[in-house]
This record gives C-alpha cells, sequence and structure tokens, in this order.
C-alpha cells in the first residue's frame, strides 16, 4: 500500500481537488485528487504563493506562473518539462515536435509527459499527438482526458 502524501494544501479548482506537496518553498508535485477528499487550507507563504497562482490561472488563461519549482526526474523527463514550459499558452505542440526538438521519439516524450509532476504549471496538456488530442497523465479517456479538454479550451485551443 502506498502512503498518503503530505499535502500542504488542497485547494479547488475547475478541473477538481488539487493536492499541492511542496519541498522547502519550491513546488514539488501537483495531484489530481478525487472529489470525496476534504479541501486544506494553505498555511505557509509559499504554498499559499501556489494557491494564489493557481487560482489567477484559472480565471485567466495567460497567466504567466512565476514559481520557484522542483520536479524531480530523471535527466530526459526534466529536458521534455522544460520543453513544455516553452510552448505558449493557446498553442499545442505534437509529441512528435517535442521529439525532433530533443533527437528523441514520440513515445518516449509521452511517456514523459505521464510523469510530470507538475501539471497545469508544466503544461502536459498542451502537446497533442499528430492525429488528436493524445493522452493526458497516462490516459486517453475517462477524467483525465475531461481536464486536458478543459485545460485546452479555457487556453482558447480546440483539437
Amino acid at each position: 500500500m502506498n502512503p498518503i502524501p503530505h499535502y500542504q494544501a488542497i485547494t479547488s479548482s475547475p478541473i477538481g481537488l488539487l493536492g499541492l506537496i511542496m519541498e522547502g518553498d519550491a513546488l514539488y508535485s501537483i495531484d489530481f485528487l478525487a472529489d470525496d477528499v476534504e479541501p486544506l487550507a494553505a498555511e505557509d507563504r509559499s504554498t499559499i504563493q501556489v494557491v494564489s497562482q493557481l487560482q489567477h490561472y484559472f480565471r485567466q488563461a495567460d497567466w504567466c506562473f512565476s514559481l520557484p519549482l522542483k520536479p524531480v526526474g530523471t535527466p530526459f523527463q526534466l529536458s521534455v518539462w522544460q520543453q513544455l514550459q516553452q510552448i505558449p499558452v493557446g498553442e499545442v505542440r505534437t509529441y512528435g515536435e517535442i521529439a525532433k526538438v530533443l533527437k528523441s521519439g514520440p513515445r518516449a516524450v509521452g511517456n514523459a509527459c505521464r510523469k510530470n509532476p507538475l501539471p497545469v504549471i508544466v503544461p502536459c496538456h498542451r502537446v497533442v499527438a499528430a492525429s488528436g488530442p493524445g493522452g493526458y497523465a497516462g490516459q486517453t479517456q475517462g477524467r483525465n482526458m475531461t481536464i486536458k479538454g478543459w485545460l485546452l479550451a479555457h487556453e482558447g485551443v480546440t483539437i
């Protein structure tokens, strides 16, 4: 059994409850949580800042995040996540386009997107398949795809 993560905040959003894990003053992880989890107010300044910036984004899609981030991954995953942060709001890139920049394969890019610990802020929702929306957080249908669709629509993208 996996231990329950220690969230510094559980905040509501238009895409559901988000669990925030901090490491010091930096954001370490954002988890999509079930609707039956109790919200938890942010108490420290850094976590309050994360919640505030997420709220700004959900009100205004072109909000520019300015947060200390501490994603943990392989060197390849980190390079993919860096590429994701270069995709402007309202635009998408295909797995193949990112793979070409990184001299890799689309499937490897998709796997790195699936492992993204900071969804929304590191915008893996802006990565699509050549022939449609692709997947989101390891799923190609269901709740995660609804979240991806909402995020893209919020940013003015139709697929």
